[in-house]
């Protein structure tokens, strides 16, 4: 029996710990959950295992919301948890609702309102982590992230939570973390340890899907601006990445120059503050090698949507282990990256890391510390941020003077489709579009009613601007007279011209009345195909190699989204000569070494190791001599060169960087009406070069230019940057080369970038159908 003295302690133990915090009781640590301890070594989980976490965590916790916000491309729980103190989680759709007056000065009357909302905002912040799923320590850092906010109350977490509302995204690519963690874990102790599964790790997109921020083509994008940017407004937007193993431990912003032009100084200023406050607080923690101003620059609203919506982005880099696998370096394997020497002290790169072990537990540690840091300065200058916040949009909504007034797109366009998947960009972007109730002239030229008009003073007219605007990528050198400074990713993202849509720039005001702000109806994208014999759809091979391709990915989005019937062809279809079947077969953009090497077999497992070999070259001859027809995207041209032995040369292929440079350009092209790829076309159009060939006959015999670069080198360039056009004088773009009965389609260009470049869709949609005669050229 218990004494008297026994049952007085056990009384005043439950009373003080029904007194406790519900999260002091009972929040679960990650470890009860994943089984071991965040950042352990060679220790990763699927998906599942880490979304039973959350859900835990926000049961057990009145400071965490969990939501599901939809599901994936394959139908796994895209999740977000909102974090902030009990008080606050109380009152957020207050919170939201001051969020967003202060995110549209338009919709505050008075000074005293303006005061108002300014003193009872939060700071809003979204972090999101694992959107590139072979960057593993993002599938495990939110844990330990919301695990801290959920459970301590320390002075500086409760700032954070009196102070912010949070909007976790623990992966942006949920699907990816299952098939990355899958493959880790079952090829342990083997060869392939710590290697890149041989699959794209998002099902589509691979990589790319980070480059996606303002065409919104994948629904994981889709659902992050729908349900967290466009519904919240962050201030903040902190992206948790990894990169190589050799450079810096750990990058933030300041980015590199060149900045996106049409991006607020404030913005620019916040993103330069908070980059340098958390590589300030770091450092003071012991950590080493962390740089600031190096390789990442801020041009392509592609990886910053938040820049043209008043907020900053805060990317993060963390070197990279094995995946989950120690590495060891020494010092002297440690490298340079653009802008700082890991070897050598610098103002944006002070403490190197001497080198040693470097394990997931360090990944985790910088990336979750990291965060704490940008939250704990989010919090402190709340009111810093929430004036900037509100001032960025003041300005916007009055226009800038130096801009143009708006832009003019005239509703009646031949390419319509181009028109409906710009304007559904525009609404998913928050664009105001509006459209003329009568006729009207600006700039001198007349317009019809029913005329589309974008405004340029709204609050997010720099994301209009950045995308109708033809880009001029400034000629940056690594040093005075030497070789071009590569950009981070690509240089030109002019929506017309990829989109083929005419539009105007209007530079002085003019007077129409306009409708208010228009939805654009979805279209049902279809595209006819006959097959060359029975006049029914015909079925289209793409070759999809283990070593895996994103531009196979993106290409096989568009066949799903235009319900273009395909199939997937992998190496051992071709090495067995299984084509009969396919009235084309596309390879993507790839190198022919990939192409017919693969994965390397000392590393990967015979089922996936090599690629089309020697006997697959010898399959795809066979059924383009009898018949067929082998479409070629970019790269994947020089392949077909050479193994069809064809009379053709490839004009760049012996240049350096400082004799021809284009990387991630928009050329014009000249294109040959009369030949029936060109179907649905005008005589022009915009190639989308990077990586890319251009084509010179070296016997005209049984090949037929199809489109060429024109001849004076200062019509060529439409939008980035270009070193040298001259190079592209005259020469051919596209080519269409008869073999036996079938033919080889050569693709100097991609001409389904990103799924973005819808102007030239028609040029390989039109290779794709039977041919109209077999006579040859």
């Amino acid at each position: 029996m218990q004494s008297n003295k026994q049952r007085i302690h056990l009384s005043l133990g439950l009373a003080l710990l029904a007194a406790m915090p519900l999260a002091a009781q009972v929040v679960p640590a990650p470890e009860t959950v994943l089984g071991f301890v965040p950042g352990t070594d060679r220790k990763l989980v699927e998906w599942p295992v880490l979304v039973e976490y959350y859900q835990q965590l926000a049961n057990a916790s009145d400071r965490v919301e969990y939501h599901e916000l939809g599901k994936t491309t394959l139908g796994a729980p895209f999740v977000a948890l909102v974090i902030s103190s009990a008080e606050n989680m109380a009152r957020l759709p207050e919170i939201r609702a001051i969020n967003l007056q202060l995110a549209d000065p338009r919709l505050i009357d008075s000074d005293i309102q303006r005061e108002r909302l300014l003193a009872d905002g939060k700071t809003i912040v979204l972090i999101t982590s694992s959107i590139h799923s072979t960057e593993v320590g993002g599938h495990l850092s939110p844990t330990i992230i919301a695990h801290r906010l959920a459970t301590e109350s320390t002075p500086k977490i409760n700032e954070i939570l009196d102070n912010t509302v949070l909007l976790l995204v623990p992966s942006l690519n949920p699907d990816g973390v299952t098939i990355v963690s899958r493959w880790y874990n079952e090829t342990l102790d083997t060869p392939a340890e710590g290697s890149g599964p041989p699959e794209l790790y998002h099902h589509y997109v691979g990589h790319d899907n980070n480059r996606d921020w303002y065409a919104f083509t994948q629904v994981e994008t889709q659902l992050t601006i729908d349900s967290l940017h466009n519904y919240w407004h962050p201030q903040i937007v902190h992206d948790i990445h990894q990169m190589g193993s050799t450079g810096a431990r750990f990058f933030l912003p300041p980015f590199l120059d060149p900045i996106e032009p049409n991006v607020d100084p404030l913005i620019v200023q916040g993103y330069n503050t908070l980059g340098t406050h958390m590589a300030w607080e770091l450092t003071g923690q012991g950590k080493q090698g962390i740089v600031v101003n190096a390789t990442y620059d801020a041009w392509t609203p592609a990886r910053s949507y938040q820049h043209h919506h008043a907020g900053v982005r805060i990317l993060s880099e963390t070197a990279s282990a094995r995946l989950a696998t120690p590495i060891e370096l020494s010092f002297d394997m440690l490298r340079g990256r653009r802008g700082f020497d890991a070897r050598q002290s610098s103002w944006n790169f002070i403490d190197p890391w001497p080198g040693g072990v470097w394990r997931l537990a360090d990944i985790v540690d910088y990336q979750s510390s990291g965060a704490i840091a940008l939250l704990s300065y989010a919090a402190t200058n709340r009111d810093i941020w929430l004036s900037n916040f509100l001032k960025i949009g003041e300005r916007a909504v009055a226009g800038w003077e130096e801009w143009p007034y708006a832009y003019v797109i005239p509703a009646d366009q031949p390419n319509q489709i181009g028109l409906n998947a710009m304007l559904r960009i525009f609404e998913r972007g928050m664009v105001e579009v509006r459209i003329a109730e009568s006729d009207f002239t600006a700039g001198g030229t007349s317009h019809q009613a029913g005329t589309y008009v974008v405004v340029l003073q709204q609050p997010y007219a720099s994301f209009a601007k950045a995308l109708l605007e033809r880009q001029e990528y400034p000629d940056l050198r690594q040093y005075p007279g030497g070789p071009p400074r590569a950009p981070y990713d690509v240089t030109a993202h002019t929506l017309p011209l990829l989109f083929d849509v005419e539009v105007s720039e209007v530079v002085e005001p003019f007077d129409v009345p306009l409708s208010d702000p228009v939805t654009p109806p979805v279209f049902p994208y279809r595209y006819d195909r006959l097959s060359r014999e029975t006049n029914e759809g015909g079925l289209v091979g793409l070759y999809k190699s283990y070593a895996a391709s994103m531009d196979e990915g993106w290409t096989r989005w568009i066949f799903d989204t235009w319900d273009i019937p395909h199939e997937s062809v992998e190496d051992a279809a071709v090495r067995a000569g299984e084509l009969a079947g396919y009235d084309a077969i596309i390879i993507p953009d790839m190198d022919a070494e990939s192409i017919v090497s693969g994965l390397d077999p000392t590393e990967y497992p015979e089922a996936f190791a090599g690629g089309i070999g020697a006997g697959g070259v010898e399959s795809l001859k066979s059924y383009v001599e009898a018949g067929g027809t082998l479409v070629v995207f970019n790269e994947a041209a020089n392949f077909a060169i050479e193994a069809f032995d064809l009379p053709i040369r490839n004009v760049l292929e012996n240049f350096d960087a400082q004799e021809f440079y284009a990387p991630g350009t928009l050329f014009r092209m000249d294109l040959d009406t009369t030949n029936a790829m060109t179907e649905n076309m005008s005589s022009r159009a915009a190639a989308w070069f990077q990586r890319s060939p251009a084509f010179e006959f070296v016997e005209t015999d049984n090949l037929r230019a199809v489109a060429r670069y024109p001849v004076n080198p200062d019509s060529i360039l439409l939008s980035g940057w270009v070193l040298h056009p001259e190079r592209l004088s005259g020469k051919v773009s596209l080519v269409e080369a008869h073999v036996g009965a079938g033919r080889v389609v050569l693709f100097g260009f991609r001409p389904q970038y990103r799924a973005q470049s819808i102007g030239t869709y028609p040029l390989f949609f039109n290779a794709l159908k039977p041919r109209r005669d077999t006579s040859t050229p």
